[in-house]
């Protein structure tokens, strides 16, 4: 049985990383591990920021069969993502020109790509199929690929996970966390999406990226070939975390931060034990206590932190122990503002309540921007404890946002104005009592400015600002208006609620039936949702075509908030959505 991690071997060097590095940080790690920052006799000791990974169990991968291929079943199984059926069928004609005495069945797993099919899954298992899975191709459905074939490894199925070879170092990492380190990807090249036939073909037929082998050789070999000893290992894998790290200059601890991947790429405020223990006294929590769990993805795994973990972290952001109760409720939420995927996510909290004033937070003049400390300390250091605490912030590994955002800088944070508003505060909507105070977290993508509102063509206005937005599930739209913008809406425009600003947009806000389903997205995630009897899409679905579908599926999701100093009417509206709102008072 192992008893310690294998932390090299299982990842590939990231493209244009340090030729000493397997991944960004891994160097600084094995410094750590080997105790080249053991606090013993330092004159400098800080608390380490990062919260408790899980044990990994090792789970053996299912027996080959020494015959081949002669005579079973191939499931080719397409989890519902981008080219991954029309991939699949080159792959069976390949498969029935060389092993004539094979069967294959292209089948498509049931829903999104991260959900189970036990119906299918059982269907393989009775017929002892095979099954080559695909494709990975983002940064949830490569992972969704390998967590599904290591389930079905686990109950005996052999599997050929498909990936592209943009995602190399995400799937060998999920699968090493997962329990199986020498999972047998077959890597293709990327993109799949938008290639003919021909050319799938030619990727089937040709070498896997950083491979001589042809694709379909290694297909056969990942179905075929005699496991390993590793591949069959048990055992458990445990990952400590070293609590507290030392070094003789503070210069040296600041560069640990940078090279362990601990810190925004800007410095931190060091977390010595007497930080950490000044903002401790922010809360009556135990340093000890659980506050939850957090995870970058559905598919990646869940690590926990306590309060002092959490401490650690707002230290480093440079928070007041004050603003400590902000910044637990964040924790508590176990939403990451660092939510990984290619499509750039960033994320945004709003504060309502007394607590604004009580910690002096901007809801005025530049209160999106940096001008104010509570807003800029508490919106980085939910960002710090995303990376920290959640599992990491890795490019390439734990982060694959294709370009970033350049709104997770600091995170988006604010107090809404409740003062000036002519509508109820947000929390209040969201069923918690005036003088409670709360967080609100939303996730997006992007922002539209408007200038003003126009008195004759403000309908038009209105809706050119949400043209661009992407109309499916996770998507959404929030409205941050300026003071003098709301009470236009309110007095000029007959809005008397901010209920009636969401059935507005959802009634008006519309596509062509043609444009709505030719959206890629759609097609991924909302039409296995219609396929399946889901409302509305299922009667959207069901639509002639030129009719006209809503933008903003459901107008509860259509959110609006009141932030600004009356200087001019101009407003943003966001595609940000809203994911929850929690009590702050219980972590005072």
């Amino acid at each position: 049985m192992s008893t310690l991690p294998q932390p090299i071997e299982e990842f590939p060097s990231l493209e244009g990383a340090c030729e000493l590095e397997a991944y960004p940080g891994e160097v600084m790690e094995r410094r750590i591990a080997r105790g080249d920052f053991d606090p013993l006799g330092k004159r400098f000791q800080v608390l380490n920021p990062r919260g408790t990974p899980p044990a990994i169990t090792l789970r053996p991968m299912a027996p080959r069969a020494p015959e081949g291929l002669d005579g079973r079943t191939v499931y080719l199984v397409d989890v519902r993502f981008m080219n991954g059926k029309a991939f699949l069928e080159e792959i069976q004609k390949v498969m029935a020109e060389r092993f004539p005495g094979v069967r294959t069945l292209v089948r498509q797993k049931r829903g999104g790509y991260t959900e189970d099919d036990p119906e299918l899954w059982a269907e393989i298992e009775a017929n002892r199929g095979l099954v080559v899975m695909a494709i990975g191709h983002c940064s949830t459905c490569a992972p969704a690929v390998a967590v599904h074939c290591m389930n079905l490894e686990e109950r005996g199925i052999p599997t050929a996970p498909l990936v592209t070879g943009a995602f190399t170092d995400l799937v060998r990492a999920v699968a090493r966390k997962g329990g199986m380190p020498k999972l047998r990807f077959t890597f293709v090249p990327h993109p799949v999406s938008g290639k003919s036939a021909t050319e799938l073909q030619g990727y089937v037929e040709g070498a896997s990226p950083g491979s001589d082998l042809p694709v379909m050789d290694g297909i056969v070999q990942a179905l075929t070939a005699t496991l390993s000893s590793a591949e069959a290992e048990r055992g458990q894998l445990d990952r400590p975390v070293q609590p507290l790290l030392g070094a003789d200059t503070e210069d040296e601890l600041h560069r640990m931060f940078l090279e362990a991947w601990w810190s925004d790429g800007l410095p931190v405020v060091l977390p010595t034990p007497e930080r950490v223990e000044a903002m401790l006294k922010g809360t009556k929590h135990s340093p000890s206590e659980v506050v939850g769990r957090m995870r970058p993805t559905a598919t990646q795994e869940d690590w926990s932190y306590t309060v002092e973990q959490v401490a650690t972290n707002a230290v480093m952001a440079g928070a007041k122990p004050e603003h400590f109760p902000v910044i637990l409720a964040l924790a508590a939420s176990q939403v990451s503002a660092l939510h990984s995927s290619t499509s750039n996510f960033a994320a945004m909290v709003a504060v309502n309540g007394p607590i604004r004033h009580e910690i002096r937070m901007n809801s005025g003049v530049g209160a999106l921007g940096p001008f104010n400390h509570a807003n800029a300390a508490i919106g980085r250091a939910w960002s710090l404890l995303s990376r920290n605490l959640g599992g990491g912030a890795i490019p390439g590994i734990t982060y694959l946002g294709t370009q970033g955002n350049p709104l997770n800088y600091n995170t988006i944070c604010f107090a809404e104005n409740q003062e000036r508003s002519p509508w109820e505060p947000f929390h209040v909507q969201q069923g918690f009592r005036k003088e409670e105070s709360t967080i609100s977290l939303f996730r997006g993508r992007t922002y539209s400015h408007m200038l003003e509102i126009r008195q004759k063509t403000w309908q038009q206005q209105l809706l050119n600002m949400v043209g661009g937005f992407t109309p499916v599930p996770g998507t959404g739209l929030t409205l941050l208006l300026e003071p003098l913008a709301a009470r236009a809406l309110y007095d000029r425009e007959g809005f008397k609620t901010k209920e009636q600003i969401a059935d507005w947009y959802h009634q008006n806000s519309t596509l062509p039936y043609e444009t709505y389903w030719d959206y890629q997205l759609v097609v991924n995630y909302v039409e296995p949702l219609a396929r399946k009897g889901q409302e509305p899409f299922a009667s959207y679905l069901a639509q002639e075509p030129g009719s006209q579908v809503p933008r903003f599926a459901d107008s509860k999701k259509i959110s609006t908030l009141v932030v600004g100093g009356e200087k001019n009417a101009y407003w943003f509206a966001t595609d940000f959505i809203h994911v929850t709102t929690l009590s702050i008072d219980e972590w005072r």
